[in-house]
C-alpha cells in the first residue's frame, strides 16, 4: 500500500479564532487546486483527514476532485497546543523548537512530542490495516505531527532538523508501512519551491 502524508497549506490565521478552527486561507486554496495535477494523485482510493478545518477543507478539495469521501480520523490531528492557543509567530516558533528539542516534555502544557508522534503512528497504521481500497491513501494532516511520523518511519531521532520548510505547509512525503519504505522527505505538493 502506497500512502501520502500531505500537510494542509497555507491557513487564514486569527488571534479570535481557536487554532483547529483556522480555514485555508485563499493562497492555501490554490496550492491545494494546483496540487491536483500531481501525477500520483489520481492513483488515491481512499481520503483521511485530521478533524481541524484546515485539514479538513484540504481534504474536501482532493477527495472532491477524486469523488471519493473524506474519513475524518481525530488522532490525526496535530500536536495539542491548546493549552496556549494563539501565540505570535516569533513565539510559536521558539516553543516549537523547544517542543522538537525536548520531545518528552510538555511545554507549556502542550502534549509532548512523544505523544504526539504515538497518537500519529498508531493512527496511521490503524487505517492502513483497516483500509480495504485497491490504491493509494491520502492523509490529510499537520506539519508537526507529519515530521513526527517521519522521523518515526525513517528510524531518526525526533528533530526539527527534519520538519517541512516554512513554505506555509502544503508538502507531502510518501511512504509504504509493509515492509518499511520512505521515499525521501517533505515536498511541496505543488511543486512551489520550498
Amino acid at each position: 500500500m502506497q500512502l501520502y502524508f500531505i500537510s494542509h497549506p497555507n491557513v487564514q490565521i486569527s488571534a479570535d479564532v481557536p487554532v483547529p478552527e483556522w480555514p485555508l486561507s485563499e493562497l492555501g486554496r490554490q496550492r491545494m487546486h494546483a496540487a491536483l495535477q500531481q501525477p500520483w494523485v489520481a492513483g488515491i482510493s481512499a481520503v483521511y483527514s485530521s478533524c481541524e478545518r484546515k485539514a479538513l477543507d484540504s481534504a474536501e478539495i482532493l477527495a472532491g476532485h477524486l469523488g471519493l469521501p473524506v474519513q475524518r480520523r481525530e488522532a490525526l490531528g496535530e500536536n495539542d497546543r491548546s493549552a496556549t492557543g494563539f501565540l505570535p509567530p516569533a513565539e510559536f516558533e521558539r516553543v516549537a523548537d523547544e517542543f522538537f528539542a525536548r520531545p518528552e516534555h510538555s511545554v507549556r502544557g502542550w502534549e509532548t512530542a512523544a505523544a504526539a508522534q504515538a497518537r500519529i503512528v498508531a493512527a496511521v497504521q490503524q487505517l492502513a490495516r483497516s483500509e480495504t481500497s485497491e490504491g493509494a491513501v491520502a492523509i490529510l494532516s499537520h506539519g508537526a505531527v507529519g515530521t513526527l511520523l517521519y522521523c518515526h518511519l525513517a528510524g531518526l531521532p525526533i528533530s526539527r532538523q527534519w520538519d517541512q520548510a516554512a513554505n506555509g505547509g502544503g508538502n507531502y512525503f510518501h511512504f509504504e508501512l509493509n515492509p518499511l519504505r520512505v521515499y525521501g522527505g517533505w515536498t511541496p505538493m505543488d511543486g512551489a519551491p520550498a
